[in-house]
């Protein structure tokens, strides 16, 4: 297998973890949307943030979800294209997700939650940098 191949090969896994991780993470916040909705005003009640949480978590929803379907959609991009701008873009969406998250998770004052995050968004870095 040539060296084109093998770079194709990472941007389709890539691409592919970050669909199953938004995608499952989005679609689980619209199917179950009271539940995380009512978590997360607990999670952020002695925030700041405790009154803003329905509009914030709509955000995250939009973003990661659009994130996933962008990643998904590359995934098809690179394999019948050779191409990976959808990809990219669903990176750089899956980034932003990791940053509001870990912004929300530091304000809460859940550092073991925001560390958990680090791997996912300097993935995300790593994938930015080989579907652009």
């Amino acid at each position: 297998m040539e060296f084109l191949a093998y770079q194709h090969l990472i941007k389709i896994f890539l691409a592919l973890f970050f669909a199953i991780l938004f995608l499952q993470s989005g679609l689980d916040k619209i199917i179950d949307w009271k539940g995380n909705l009512s978590w997360l005003k607990g999670h952020f009640s002695k925030t700041f943030l405790k009154n803003q949480v329905p509009l914030l978590l709509a955000v995250v929803t939009l973003t990661e979800t659009a994130s996933g379907v962008l990643s998904a959609v590359g995934v098809l991009e690179i394999i019948f294209s050779l191409k990976s701008n959808l990809a990219y873009y669903g990176a750089v969406l899956s980034a932003l997700s990791i940053l509001m998250l870990f912004f929300g998770q530091r304000i809460a004052k859940d550092y073991a939650g925001a560390a958990t995050l680090v791997p996912y968004f300097l993935a995300s870095l790593v994938a930015m940098f080989f579907l652009s």
